[in-house]
């Protein structure tokens, strides 16, 4: 079943909200800026309940709200930005539940196999999430690193997750394009996950109103779970509540 996954989305050390197709080393567009700390918005999702969230560092200058997130929540929320095998065992031990990794896996617009063995030496699956995040290219999608700008030669597909499976338990997928626009979630794009991936998976990017809950359900046969943003009434939004995501969590 589909179920609501919690975000912080971390950039210059503050929890924000941008449109994260224009995130470059000079900054974003901001949709919403926090007053609260990262470590207030774990403790809600440790108060509520709420499993599987990640913090994602969008840049430099994020380490301390990262770690003071990771502490506010002890083995409830995934960490990414920034991992490498150099890394990834500090935040473990920091209180991550999982890394999350990207643009490591890849040298340039090419998965490299050496970098994925590196990371597998010292990170058990069972501690990895696969962010696959990707823009659209022609009929299909490719994977986009370094904050979404670099556009991979890897294709969206059931041979690329076949390939990264053994390596993780989790896939995370933003839909570049449409992160942050509030415009609606890429249909196609979570139809396609709920085919090829074998591990759960979470979307994020787009999502408007509660009712896409049970859009993206209907779309994966519960097999994909989503992230709310920039809509979300806690980072400034207005078409979905917090606590309309917490009750349908519970519900399940």
């Amino acid at each position: 079943m589909t179920v609501f996954r919690p975000c912080i989305d971390l950039h210059e050390g503050v929890v924000k909200q941008i449109v994260g197709g224009t995130l470059t080393d000079g900054g974003a567009r901001e949709n919403h800026v926090s007053l609260h700390s990262a470590a207030s918005f774990a403790e809600k999702y440790k108060s509520d309940g709420l499993a599987g969230g990640h913090v994602i560092q969008l840049g430099p200058g994020n380490q301390d709200a990262a770690e003071r997130a990771l502490s506010a929540y002890p083995g409830g929320l995934q960490l990414g930005g920034g991992v490498s095998p150099d890394n990834a065992r500090d935040w473990l031990s920091a209180g991550a539940s999982q890394v999350i990794v990207t643009s490591y896996l890849f040298d340039g617009d090419v998965l490299s196999q050496e970098r994925l063995d590196r990371l597998a030496s010292v990170v058990h699956p069972s501690e990895l999430v696969i962010d696959l995040s990707c823009r659209r290219v022609g009929d299909g999608y490719c994977v986009a690193t370094n904050r979404w700008q670099t556009v991979t030669r890897s294709r969206v597909d059931a041979s690329l997750f076949a390939l990264l499976a053994p390596y993780c338990s989790e896939f995370l997928v933003h839909a570049a394009d449409v992160e942050g626009l509030c415009q609606g979630v890429d249909e196609e794009l979570v139809v396609l996950l709920s085919k090829i991936s074998p591990h759960p998976c979470t979307y994020a990017g787009g999502a408007r109103d509660l009712a896409e809950l049970a859009r993206v359900e209907d779309l994966s046969g519960g097999r994909v779970d989503l992230t709310f943003g920039s809509a979300l009434d806690i980072f400034g939004g207005s078409g979905v509540r917090y606590a309309d995501c917490v009750e349908w969590n519970r519900r399940r």
